[in-house]
Order: structure tokens, then sequence, then C-alpha cells
């Protein structure tokens, strides 16, 4: 088994990784050969060798441009709405106060924070979802929670679930991290359901 440097990229280096692996076979007494992570499987049959290993596919990571279509988020982290308050204008909400109310608004904080792997660098960037309305995060994400802009949605209240909007190749440009980063950081406080 070996693994391309820059399988996320479709480089010359690849090109010379494989070669030089395909050249190793009925040499080294493996009974299999292995190249190909997600992003390595997109480049081509000709990586594929004896076996792939679709690492972050499974998990609807987006690993290399080939996959934009195919793959579908399997992970949305889903949070509830602890409490909703109005902000008059010119209050600001979290840490630092680094988000100042421009208007009357609608406030939900929802119980998810760092802690859970909903890193600092969503404040004022990240967003929930309900009833197909975004609300943007606002003021600083902490440690458990975290305050967005619920005005577009009237009827969110106390209790109900919003899903954070986690889309990973979207998110990982938001944030500056990558897939496997985002995925590998959501904590162990978030119960796991399957469908």
């Amino acid at each position: 088994m070996s693994h391309l440097a820059s399988a996320d990229e479709d480089v010359p280096l690849n090109r010379l990784q494989r070669d030089r692996f395909a050249a190793l076979a009925g040499k080294s007494g493996a009974r299999r050969m292995s190249l190909a992570n997600s992003a390595g499987i997109g480049l081509g049959q000709g990586y594929a060798f004896d076996l792939t290993r679709p690492g972050i596919a499974l998990y609807g990571g987006i690993p290399a441009r080939a996959f934009a279509g195919p793959i579908r988020q399997v992970v949305t982290p889903e949070v509830q709405v602890l409490q909703r308050r109005r902000v008059a204008a010119g209050q600001s909400v979290g840490y630092n106060a680094t988000w100042t109310a421009a208007a009357d608004t609608e406030v939900a904080i929802l119980n998810l924070g760092y802690a859970d792997g909903y890193l600092r660098c969503f404040s004022d960037k990240g967003s929930a979802i309900a009833s197909g309305f975004r609300m943007p995060v606002i003021g600083r994400v902490s440690m458990d929670l975290t305050a967005i802009d619920a005005s577009a949605v009237p009827d969110l209240a106390e209790g109900d679930w919003v899903a954070i909007d986690y889309a990973l190749p979207e998110a990982a440009v938001l944030s500056g991290m990558s897939q496997y980063e985002l995925l590998t950081a959501l904590g162990a406080r978030y119960d796991r359901m399957w469908y």
C-alpha cells in the first residue's frame, strides 16, 4: 500500500508515483496493491490497482472536482434552540461584543459551540437552516453556545431543532479548514442518528 501525495490535484507527480508503484507489482510479496484514496479514485482506473480506499467520500466529502455531482452529504449537525429573544437595535451579542444589532433583531441561542467542533472560525460566517430559511451566525461562537439571527423564521421557538449548514466543500472554504478537519472536529457530544 502507498498513498498519493497530491491526489486532489491532477499533477505529474501522481503519474510518477503510479508508475513507480506499478513497477513494484510481483516484487514486494504483497498479495494486493492499493494506491488510491477518495481523491485518487477520481484520477481514473489506472490508479485503482487491487483495492481503493474511499475514506472521506464515504462521509460526503468531495475530495476532487470529479466527484462534485455524484457524492451527497451524509453528515448534518442538528442542534436545539435553547432561547429566543428580541435584541434591541444598538445592543450586542456574544463575547467581545463583536456583533451589534443594526435594528431590532430576533436572536436564537443554539446548544452548539467549539466544544462540539463548531469552531470559532464560523463566527459571523456560518449559518443554520429551518423552514427553508438560512439564518446567519451572529457574534462569536463560544464553547457551548452559538447565536443566530432568527428574524426570518418567526415561528422558530425554544426547543425546536435547526440544521447547521455544514456542506463540507463550502464549509471548508468558509472556515479555512480541510473537509477532513471539519468531520473529525465534530465531537462526542452529538447523538448519532442513522437514517
